[in-house]
């Protein structure tokens, strides 16, 4: 029985492809805790104009990296404690993960009634 030539080789060896995690600063985590270092606004990309709220959080694995504050109005200080999560901002570049509301320091929108569960708004109670 012969030996395979090198391109048969090569045809063998290719297996499936290792795809690249997003989220690298989670470490595998769906959400980790962190601490809020600086509390800021930028401006978004070329065609889009606001100013979206930004947060650096160091992790508890002290790992630091830019989130996102989701939501309209937010009371989050320097020392406050977060959960983040992974998800990216289209808009701006470089931040690749978000914050979760109505998690430790940071409230829940009130009076919110559509996407409740991403804003962390309890459900409204039916007046009678």
């Amino acid at each position: 029985m012969s030996r395979p030539n090198i391109n048969q080789w090569f045809k063998k060896c290719k297996g499936t492809k290792i795809t690249k995690k997003r989220s690298v600063g989670l470490r595998g985590c769906p959400q980790k805790k962190g601490v809020c270092l600086k509390v800021f606004v930028c401006s978004p990309k070329k065609p889009n104009s606001a100013r979206r709220k930004v947060v650096k959080v160091r992790l508890s694995n002290r790992i630091r990296l830019t989130a996102y504050i989701p939501g309209q109005i937010h009371r989050l200080q320097e020392h406050s404690q977060v959960l983040i999560r992974g998800g990216r901002i289209p808009d701006l570049p470089g931040v690749k993960y978000r914050l979760v509301r109505n998690k430790l320091d940071l409230a829940g929108l009130s009076g919110r009634k559509t996407a409740r569960s991403k804003y962390g708004t309890k459900k409204p109670d039916k007046g009678c």
